[in-house]
Parts: C-alpha cells; sequence; structure tokens
C-alpha cells in the first residue's frame, strides 16, 4: 500500500511540475526532489506511466548535439491533478 501511495505522490508531482511548462528528466528530478526525494530511475518508469495514460505528450529536441526528451501536460493530466 505503502509503495502505490508513493507512486501517486510522485505523479502529482510531476504534473504539478509541468503544469508550470514543460521540461526535460534531468530537470523534473531536480524540481521535484525540492518537494519529495526521489532519483532518476524512480521518475522515468512514472513518466512513461503517464504519456501510456495519456497525461503527458513527449517531444525530443537536440540539445548540445544530444537528443533531449521533454515532457508536457495534456488536458487528461490537468483534469487529473485536479
Amino acid at each position: 500500500m505503502e509503495t502505490q501511495f508513493r507512486r501517486g505522490i510522485l505523479e502529482i508531482c510531476a504534473l504539478a511540475v509541468l503544469e508550470k511548462g514543460e521540461s526535460y528528466g534531468y530537470k523534473l528530478v531536480t524540481d521535484i526532489s525540492e518537494l519529495i526525494p526521489i532519483t532518476e530511475s524512480t521518475l522515468y518508469p512514472i513518466l512513461k506511466r503517464l504519456e501510456a495514460s495519456d497525461m503527458l505528450v513527449v517531444s525530443s529536441q537536440e540539445y548540445n548535439g544530444r537528443l533531449r526528451k521533454y515532457y508536457r501536460i495534456t488536458e487528461p493530466g490537468r483534469q487529473h491533478l485536479t
């Protein structure tokens, strides 16, 4: 039960941060870590689940010669957040 509760809290934290604007994985970890301790290995599966649930959309952009994934909240994500 505690694991599911923590997962739910982390999903809400990710959506809340993304409601302010799109962001990429490492920045999300940094921003969410201000609220609750989290690692990249914990966050990325949550982002994948949110994307599969149509609460996020993902786009790739080149940054310093590498592709970086940017995450953006969708309307279903906003509804879930409220």
